[in-house]
């Protein structure tokens, strides 16, 4: 890593949480660093406290100089920082290479790679899947492995692993569609994609664009390496059948010849005639049918790498939901209360409301990423008893209830006002769910603090 980047002036493009860590991985392979962001509320003196100790970065905010640009030799850019930004472009007309950040990570990996993206399911995915491959590694089966890394869009930058890593460690990478548009060389040794809905098309303008930025998780494989696709994705079915690496399908509604099926409750790896049973659906943790495509392809992901079907059951079997998606939190007063706070997108929504069991107060709404909400409330007819709405998006989605003929839709101005209307509303023997189908952002820092919220109002119930 030191030959690429070593005495090379680099500009890293954003001071948050993925710049700080670019800026250590990059300090520490002897670039000369950058730190530059245009928010101008932002002050010089915070951003050097979050460096790491002995940091000799540059730090520039608010208007971005010519003069630094002339003096750049690389971008490395942080995935909240859209690429048609005016500052964005200026780079791109001047020639200067732009990395992901982990574009830059995969410059200092030793060890094998496994990515997932995908529209929903990514965070329960790489969180099994890291879960499946540290069990692995205690095993002691081959292939053997040690240090394992869970590290991405799930929260923890790659960057700050990235130097950590051996010939036998294993990197598990939630990788989101913004870190894939400025890739150059990444190659994991086992990529999936979970499945393609619309989302983020204030990002990406267009169905095809955000379709083709997914797609290339697996530019840069070759056929010594492996894609898991969803069969049921006929975005993804065509992507495999063109694709130039080995694919593994997997399908929560068919028999395959080749590759993960669910079978009643049971998913089974079919394989050269031979049928495995994995995990039956009664014996995990896990509510819904999306959970089992989770299931198949953290699994399918582990067998192509090579771990045994035994292992992968065991973890399985012990795996719990991760924070914040479709979360039991508690039951009070004989209602049971769900946070699905990381449901930021109506596809994902669905797939919370379709995992209900009992009559649902529904609560949702938050920032607009130019969505539609039809097919979501499509889904409520037998199973949402009512709806309440907050943020920017209350007014979008009522009409849309209301074109759909769905009642009754109450709409908040606070999510504490959202939170009572949600306990007056529900019976004993109901669930309270929060499903935004909406990112978080116009009331929230993030979705996390969104759901942790909701946890703590629960909580505090009777």
């Amino acid at each position: 890593m030191e030959t690429k980047l070593a005495g090379r002036r680099v500009l890293v493009f954003g001071a948050g949480k993925s710049g700080i860590a670019a800026d250590e991985l990059l300090e520490k392979a002897g670039a000369l660093v950058t730190l530059y962001d245009g928010n101008t509320k932002l002050d010089r003196e915070t951003v050097r406290e979050k460096l790491a100790e002995g940091s000799s970065a540059r730090i520039v905010l608010g208007e971005l100089p010519d003069e630094l640009l002339e003096r750049t030799d690389l971008t490395v850019i942080s995935p909240g920082v859209p690429l048609d930004l005016p500052d964005v472009v200026r780079i791109k007309d001047k020639g200067i290479p732009i990395w992901s950040e982990i574009e830059l990570a995969y410059a200092a990996e030793k060890g094998s790679v496994l990515a997932i993206t995908g529209t929903n399911g990514k965070t329960t995915t790489t969180t099994l899947l890291g879960e499946i491959m540290k069990y692995h590694s205690k095993c002691g089966t081959e292939p053997l492995t040690e240090d394992v890394f869970v590290v991405g869009n799930i929260g923890t930058p790659y960057t700050l692993s990235a130097d950590k890593t051996s010939g036998k460690s294993v990197t598990v990478a939630e990788i989101s569609s913004f870190q894939l548009e400025t890739i150059h060389s990444f190659r994991p040794r086992v990529s999936a994609i979970t499945n393609i809905t619309p989302d983020h098309l204030n990002r990406h303008h267009t169905m095809e664009e955000y379709i083709r930025v997914k797609e290339r998780i697996a530019e840069n494989q070759t056929g010594e390496d492996a894609c898991v696709l969803n069969y049921e994705d006929e975005v993804l079915r065509a992507f495999g059948q063109d694709l130039h690496v080995p694919v593994l399908f997997f399908s929560s509604r068919r028999m395959l010849e080749e590759g993960l099926c669910l079978n009643g409750d049971m998913i089974e790896y079919h394989h050269e005639g031979t049928v495995t049973e994995i995990v039956s659906r009664k014996e995990m943790h896990l509510p819904g049918l999306h959970n089992a495509e989770n299931v198949m392809t953290a699994a399918g992901m582990a067998l192509c790498f090579g771990v045994p079907a035994g292992e992968i059951a065991d973890v399985c079997r012990s795996f719990r939901a991760v924070e914040h998606r479709i979360e039991y939190v508690a039951e009070k007063g004989g209602v049971v209360y769900y946070n699905d706070s990381k449901g930021t997108n109506p596809d994902a929504a669905i797939k919370a409301v379709e995992a209900m069991d009992r009559p649902t107060v529904l609560l949702a709404g938050g920032y607009d990423k130019n969505s539609t909400y039809e097919e979501w409330i499509a889904t409520f007819l037998g199973r949402v008893k009512a709806l309440v709405l907050i943020g920017q998006t209350k007014g979008k989605i009522a009409e849309a209830a209301a074109r759909c003929g769905f009642e009754p839709v109450y709409t908040a101005d606070t999510f504490e006002e959202a939170f009572d209307r949600c306990v007056k509303e529900a019976a004993s023997g109901d669930a309270v769910l929060l499903s935004p189908a909406c990112a978080s952002w116009d009331m929230f820092p993030n979705y996390e603090e969104r759901g942790r919220l909701f946890k703590e109002m629960v909580n505090k119930l009777p």
